[in-house]
């Protein structure tokens, strides 16, 4: 059985999504978290090692989030991405595996050349062999 959301409230102020879900858990995400782990064809691409990293996202906040059925909400970003569609069921992962992730977000950075946070700051782009152009894939977005 799927878990569902008992609350969702979005702090525009400290940039975190707070979760409670029905079997007691709840959790606080940050928008930054939620968005490099946008699950939108953008982010994830198209198959395993497709990601495509996202950098620069410390600063971006949620505008608004629009309910999908009964099964995900789909946010909009301030940086213009609203692809993303989260279901219950992802939002409960991000939460549970937030510290995992984050980590893992870190090690790709790091991976990709920036030094400490810097690949979080407003602005900064990906350069080089890791940058890969999505558009032009073929694939219908």
């Amino acid at each position: 059985m799927s878990k569902q959301p008992t609350g969702l409230t979005v702090h525009n102020k400290s940039k975190v999504l707070d979760i409670e879900f029905d079997d007691g858990a709840s959790f606080s995400i940050p928008f930054e978290l939620l968005r490099v782990y946008s699950p939108s064809a953008e982010v994830k691409g198209h198959g395993e090692g497709q990601e495509v990293l996202q950098v620069g996202k410390r600063e971006v906040g949620i505008a608004a989030v629009d309910p999908v059925g009964n099964y995900a909400v789909q946010p909009t970003f301030t940086d213009g991405h609203n692809t993303g569609l989260y279901t219950w069921d992802y939002l409960y992962k991000l939460g549970n595996e937030k510290d995992a992730l984050w980590a893992n977000y870190m090690d790709r950075l790091h991976a990709s050349g920036f030094e400490g946070d810097s690949g979080r700051e407003t602005g900064v782009t990906l350069t080089g062999p890791g940058s890969k152009n999505h558009t032009g894939c073929g694939h219908k977005h």
